[in-house]
C-alpha cells in the first residue's frame, strides 16, 4: 500500500514545516516513523555524512531491474544496528509503510530554516536489502554502517549532483568485522519475515559462512570482508569471506546443485576481473563454499576456470577437493586463478 502525498511533485523544494502535516512525522531526525500516516520520512544531508565519511546518493549505473540509491543509517558512535529508525526502514513493507526520502538543498532565504527537495516514494531493494561498509563515528573512530538500497516507486527525480562518480580506479578496504555483522542483521531481518524459499535458501548459505568462518578464526585463519569499489563505476562489491594472508576468496552457496554453483561461478569471476589489481605477494585464489561436494560435471565446470572447491563432509568439518583425474593422480592446481592453463 503506498499513500498519495498531496501536492507534492518529485522536485518540490519544501520545509519540514510543510512536510510534516502532510506525511506525518515530526522532529529533525534523519528517519522520521510516521505510524499514523503509514510512512517513514528519510532526509539525507551530504554535509553531515561527510563529517563520518560516507555519502548518500544514486548510483551512476542502474542494474536489471532499474535505478538504485543508497542511504546510509542512523547511528552516531559505535557500530549502526538494525534498531530504531534503521528498522523502520528495513521493516517498512511488514509495517505497511511507504518510504519518502528527501535532500537538503539549502535553507529558506534570511533564515537558518533548511529545505529538502522532494525525490519521491522508494522502497527496499528486494534482492539485496542493505551492505556493511566501514565508516568514521563522530568519535574518529572506525565503525560498521549500514547501507540501504533503495528503489524508486513511481516518478522520481535523478539530478547529476545526487549521483556518485565513477571511481577511476579500484579501491580496496579490509573490514574486520563487517561479513559477520552483514550475516547478524540478516538473520535478524529474517525473523520478522514471513517465511519463503528463497529467505531459507540465504540462511544455509549464511548458516555455512558462519561455520566456516567459525572454524579458519579457530585455526588461526581469520578471514575478513573486502570492500570493493570497482573502476569506472559506482557499484561497490563486498566480499564476506577473504583471507588476507594467502589472497584467497571464499564463495558460499546454498547448495550444491547446478544453479547455485554457476550463480557463485559468476559471481567469482566478476571478482576476479577487479580483484588482479589488488597489490598482493600471493596469486588470486577462487573457492566455492559448498554445503556438500557437486557432481562432477560440475566440478569440471569450476576446474575450467580455475576455481577450487570447499565442501562440508559427511562428519560437519570441511574439505578441499582433489581432483582424482590429474595426471599420475597429483591434485590439480585449482586454487590458482591466474595460472596459464597446460598445454
Amino acid at each position: 500500500m503506498t499513500t498519495p502525498v498531496p501536492g507534492f511533485q518529485p522536485g518540490a523544494i519544501l520545509t519540514r514545516a510543510q512536510i510534516h502535516p502532510v506525511l506525518g512525522g515530526s522532529g529533525y531526525a534523519g528517519i522520521c516513523p510516521a505510524v499514523e500516516k503509514k510512512n517513514v520520512l528519510l532526509f539525507s544531508d551530504s554535509k553531515i555524512g561527510e563529517r563520518y565519511g560516507y555519502r548518500d546518493g544514486w548510483l551512476a549505473e542502474d542494474d536489471d531491474i532499474g535505478p538504485i540509491f543508497t542511504y546510509t543509517g542512523v547511528g552516531k558512535q559505535g557500530n549502526q544496528t538494525l534498531s530504531g529508525g534503521n528498522a523502520a526502514i528495513l521493516n517498512h513493507t511488514n509495517k505497511g509503510r511507504t518510504l519518502h526520502l528527501f535532500i537538503a538543498v539549502g535553507k529558506v532565504p534570511g533564515s537558518d530554516t533548511r529545505t529538502h527537495k522532494y525525490i519521491g516514494k522508494f522502497k527496499v531493494d528486494e534482492r539485496n536489502q542493505f551492505e556493511i561498509r566501514e565508516a568514521k563515528d563522530e568519535l574518529g573512530q572506525d565503525r560498521n554502517v549500514i547501507v540501504f538500497r533503495l528503489r524508486p516507486i513511481g516518478s522520481y527525480i535523478r539530478e547529476t549532483s545526487d549521483t556518485f562518480q565513477p571511481t577511476p580506479s579500484s579501491r580496496f578496504r579490509f573490514n574486520q568485522t563487517g561479513g559477520r555483522l552483514r550475516r547478524k542483521y540478516r538473520r535478524q531481518w529474517r525473523q520478522d519475515q514471513q517465511p519463503t524459499y528463497a529467505n531459507q535458501m540465504e540462511a544455509a548459505r549464511d548458516d555455512l559462512a558462519e561455520a566456516f568462518e567459525e572454524r579458519e578464526t579457530a585455526a588461526g585463519h581469520p578471514l575478513v570482508q573486502l570492500e570493493l569499489s570497482m573502476r569506472n563505476s559506482t557499484s561497490q562489491l563486498s566480499i564476506d569471506l577473504y583471507n588476507q594472508t594467502n589472497n584467497t576468496v571464499y564463495e558460499p552457496t546454498a547448495s550444491a546443485a547446478s544453479e547455485s554453483i554457476t550463480q557463485a561461478l559468476a559471481q567469482l569471476l566478476s571478482f576476479r576481473r577487479y580483484l588482479r589489481d589488488l597489490n598482493h605477494d600471493q596469486p588470486l585464489h577462487l573457492m566455492v563454499l559448498t554445503p556438500s561436494l557437486p557432481h562432477e560435471e560440475l566440478r569440471g565446470l569450476l576446474a575450467e576456470h580455475g576455481i577450487g572447491i570447499v565442501y562440508r563432509n559427511d562428519s560437519g568439518g570441511f574439505s578441499e577437493f582433489d581432483d582424482p583425474t590429474a595426471s599420475n593422480g597429483a591434485q590439480r592446481n585449482f586454487r590458482c586463478a591466474d595460472c596459464p592453463v597446460p598445454a
